[in-house]
This record gives structure tokens, sequence and C-alpha cells, in this order.
């Protein structure tokens, strides 16, 4: 077995986040985006004298279980890695590969209450950003996700699943207009081009549609007749926003350097569990609209009776869950990095008639020690990186009762967990919910008390 050589592999199990496990000449073989049951050729990428990770080429066998998948870009897009199993079975991996963390970690998941389904397995996402670029050098321009296995190829996915027709129209619309035009699309290794992304946002509940075209300031194009162009089409939702956005920053992310808006305003208006929040542009919102209903509602099942009791819900984003279980608790602090997402928090928590709920804008590791109310329940919903040590260390400190652990990843979750357990904290119960179907992502819900 060399670096760079083909090898076949019979997939045996499977580990967070969807990685098949095999073996090879003495060796643990893992391939991401595998599973149990297959016969995968794959190329060497990184060879260690225990074990190799293999990039997938091919399923030369599948699985028994397998099913057609319904989208004619999977496996050339790069967005789904499950299409081609059963609901109940990716529910059934994904439970599985969770509690597999909690048991190598050492940490006693409690009451384990299994998995809970999204509520939609399709066009489930009130969000996406899509790229401009080309399949291949020279091929026509391009409007989609980045393709599964190459470094810059952008697949048009004028057809996804896992997004509504009102996407699907726009998408269509946009790579065609601006596929006439001849316009370049941003090189980001020679920094030069004009058409960077496309992100849609659409309120699910309320409708309610965003439409923001991300360019650099390399070309000075008058963007009239596509504005036009969209506000003349027909959707089941309602357009209200067009915005563009201006962006030379070198990073492939979308950075809002300036924001003109086009049309209508600059953010839509969702509904959920009876409170309103508007979203902006940039804000952090939960993709998954209806899932998000059910993680919050599972979040205030946790909290139990809460109404003498001061909640702090870290890493809040725009307050959306401290605005939820608010009108069961006596108050709500909200702790959040990113300034524009707590003046939104505190617009929504107005919006909403909330008046015991206070954002506050910084690092939660140093906020935290400025906050002079003494929580009852913490309620942690950290990014995939986990909680910061230092902030870690002030939740210790604060001695609260409880504490509900809301992780978009398992594997930095067990480790924080690990620490809180070490503290003095148990865990109680655990569950699991599936937030994007078709993908190895999951989001999981524990309760701590203080021993």
């Amino acid at each position: 077995m060399k670096r760079g050589s083909d090898l076949t592999v019979k997939i045996e199990k499977l580990q967070f986040p969807s990685t098949g496990i095999g073996y090879a000449e003495d060796k643990i073989i893992y391939v991401k985006n595998a599973f149990p049951g297959q016969t995968i050729t794959g190329r060497v990428k990184k060879k260690r004298e225990e074990y190799a990770e293999v990039k997938l080429l091919s399923v030369d066998e599948k699985a028994d279980y397998e099913i057609e998948a319904p989208c004619p870009h999977f496996g050339v897009c790069g967005g789904c890695s499950s299409q081609s199993l059963p609901y109940e079975k990716q529910l059934e991996f994904l439970s599985e590969e969770v509690q597999a963390l909690f048991k190598e970690a050492d940490v006693k998941a409690g009451e384990y209450l299994g998995i809970l389904g999204s509520p939609s397995q399709w066009e489930y996402r009130n969000k996406m950003e899509f790229t401009f670029g080309d399949e291949a050098k020279g091929a026509p321009l391009s409007l989609g996700m980045h393709m599964r296995g190459k470094s810059f190829g952008i697949k048009t996915v004028d057809q996804c699943k896992l997004v509504d027709e009102d996407y699907r129209k726009i998408i269509k619309l946009t790579s065609d207009y601006f596929g006439e035009k001849d316009l370049p699309y941003y090189r980001i290794m020679k920094a030069e081009g004009y058409l960077r992304h496309l992100v849609i946002r659409k309120a699910q509940n309320t409708g309610e549609l965003l439409v923001n075209l991300v360019t650099t300031t390399q070309i000075d194009f008058d963007l009239t007749e596509y504005v036009k162009l969209l506000r003349e089409q027909s959707y089941k939702g309602n357009l209200v926003s067009i915005i563009h956005t201006e962006n030379d920053s070198k990073s492939d992310a979308v950075i809002p350097e300036k924001v003109n808006i086009l049309y209508g305003k600059d953010y839509i208006r969702e509904t959920l569990l009876g409170l309103e929040f508007n979203i902006s542009p940039f804000s952090f919102f939960q993709t998954n609209t209806k899932g998000a209903e059910s993680l919050y509602s599972m979040v205030r099942e946790f909290m139990g009776d809460s109404e003498n009791k001061v909640v702090f819900d870290l890493y809040c984003g725009t307050g959306t869950i401290g605005q939820i279980v608010a009108p069961k608790a006596k108050k709500v602090v909200g702790i959040e990095l990113i300034e524009e997402a707590v003046e939104a928090a505190k617009e929504n928590a107005k919006l909403n008639g909330l008046n015991n709920c206070e954002f506050l804008a910084g690092d939660v590791a140093e906020i935290i020690k400025q906050v002079k109310d003494k929580p009852d329940i913490i309620i942690l919903d950290p990014p995939r990186s986990g909680v910061h040590p230092k902030a870690l260390d002030y939740v210790i400190k604060f001695k609260a009762p409880e504490i509900i652990y809301v992780s978009c990843n398992p594997k930095t979750l067990v480790n924080d967990l690990k620490v809180l357990v070490e503290k003095g904290y148990k865990v109680v119960q655990t569950k699991v919910k599936d937030m994007f179907p078709n993908t190895p992502h999951a989001e999981t819900v524990v309760k701590l008390i203080k021993k």
C-alpha cells in the first residue's frame, strides 16, 4: 500500500461523521461517505503504521439496504452524502455513531432518549449559499455546490432536493442570465473576477424570500435588468428582498463589506413556536425551521419548570433559544460574540414583547466575568469547536444547578462533557436530533445536573 495507490475495501462499520471503516494489509482503513456493506475503491491519501485514510472513488458493490437516490446531482455534488440510504437507516446510523462517541470518551449519556428525525427529509433548508464557477476549465458558467472530490469544480444544482422550487427557479434564472452576459466568476488563486456567490433565504412559515447576489467591485455592472427579471417571476413564497453584497475579500466566505438594497427590505420575518424573528442576510438562524421548532421544544422539555429561574443563553446568536424559553423564565441573559446578532436579538425581543431578556455582545469567555446575575440554568449552544476552555471554567464557577448543552458536533460535545463531569456534574438525559437529513451532521441535546 502506497500513498496515491488505489485500494478496494469492504466497509464493515461506521464512525462519526459518516466515515466507513474497513481493513486491509493489517491496517484500519477510514473512508469518508462510505457505509457498512459497501465494497469501495479509493485512493490512499494518508498512510500511517496502524491506519490509512482513503478517498472514495467508486462504490463497486452497494449495501443491500441502499436505494436509488432521488436527486440527479447526487454523487457529483458535494452537498449530500447519504441520499442512497433510506431515512430510517440514516437515523439508525446517526444514533449509533453518537452513542459510540460517548462510549469511547467514557462519558455516560444518562437516560438515552434516542434520535428524533426531521419533520421533512426534503426541501427543508431555509438558507443555501451557492457559488459561481465552472465544472471544468473552459466549461460554461456554473452556479451551485462544490463538486465531490474536486478542489475548484462547481456543479449547477438547479434540481437540488434540499430546497424548494423557488430556490431552483432562482438558481436557473441567475445562472442563465449571467451566463449570457459572459461575466467572469471570481478565481480565488488569482483574486480576479466579478461573480462570487448567490445566497437565498426563505422563511418556511411566512414564505418571505430574500435573494443576495455577492460580487467583487472589479466590474461596474448594472443589476437593474437582473432585479426586474427576479421580480417578474411567480413564486410559491413572497419575494420581499433583493440585495447586492460587495465583497473584495480574498477569503472564500461571504464577507459583507458593503450591502446595497436593490429591492424591498434587508431582512425576512419568520415565526417560530409563536414568536416572530427578523432574519438579516448574515445572521445565524437554524437552517431547518421545522426541525428547529422540535429542537427548541426539546430544550424547553429538558428545562422543565423554570418560571422562577434565571437562564443564561451562551453563544445565543440572534437569541432564538433564549426568547423561546423566556416566557417560562424569570430572566434570560444572552451572550454572543457577533454584535450584529446581539442587536438583532434585542430587536426580536422587542418585537415579541419580551422584557425579561438581556443580550450582551462580546467573547463569552470575557463577558461572562462581568455578569452579575447568578444562573439557575445555563444553556450552551456553542459553535462546532465547542466551548472555549476559559468560558467552560466560568460556566463551572457559576455552579448552576442545571446545564442544557445543545451541540452541532458530538465530538467536541463529549470532550466538554468529560470536563463538566469531572467538575461535579452528572449527565441525566441525552437525545439526538437530526436537523440535516441526507448529510452526516446532527444536533445532540444533553441535560446535566450539579451533584
